[in-house]
């Protein structure tokens, strides 16, 4: 029903479907296959209904790295949403599929991944950071620029962190200059930095 659903969706938000699969082998031969633009992909998949979704992603991106792929998952999976988020290279979404309902947000979320940005749930963001590393540059963060990159992890822009904060456009920008130069990254494409940041700080945990 999740699978027909999201089809339904996605393909009402303009998206082209290219392949709907209930099992690993079949969605790596798929991914190998159509090379899609994105992958949305269960952590759980049949038969023992454990991680084999989620293990055959990681096995995706291992084959190729610049496949963009978006996780949907009941629970956090900690131990595996690091491991995703290791190579550092973009194109990642990690989202609870109670999010789904907010169609909005969920096709936004597939969109930015498919471009090479992240997509973080929440969730997945304060979990991961439960235990921060204490040799991490993220520790050099203030509680604002940890605040800012949290939004960022999410996916959100400049300008709808500064709504969200209430704060200016130039506070935000401020912050997050501030950030990329704590976390080392060079002055590249802001787009990169962005993704490279969001990488770093979901790493520290």
């Amino acid at each position: 029903m999740l699978r027909d659903g999201l089809t339904r969706l996605l393909e009402a938000s303009d998206f082209q479907v290219v392949a709907a699969v209930d099992n690993a082998p079949m969605l790596l031969d798929a991914l190998r296959r159509h090379k899609p633009d994105v992958a949305v992909v269960d952590v759980r998949l049949p038969p023992t209904q454990t991680d084999e979704g989620l293990r055959a992603a990681l096995d995706a991106r291992r084959e190729n790295p610049a496949l963009p792929i978006l996780i949907l998952s009941q629970h956090v999976e900690q131990l595996y949403a690091r491991e995703l988020l290791s190579d550092r290279s973009g194109g990642i979404g990690y989202l609870l599929k109670d999010r789904i309902g907010d169609v909005r947000h969920f096709v936004d979320a597939v969109r930015r991944v498919a471009e090479g940005g992240t997509a973080m749930d929440p969730e997945v963001i304060s979990q991961l950071l439960a235990r921060p590393r204490y040799d991490d540059p993220v520790n050099a963060l203030t509680p604002r620029e940890r605040e800012v990159m949290a939004l960022v992890a999410e996916g959100l822009s400049n300008r709808a962190i500064s709504h969200r904060l209430h704060v200016s456009d130039k506070a935000v920008s401020k912050h997050t200059n501030n950030i990329f130069g704590k976390l080392g990254l060079p002055a590249t494409e802001d787009h990169n930095r962005r993704v490279l940041a969001v990488l770093a700080f979901l790493q520290s945990a």
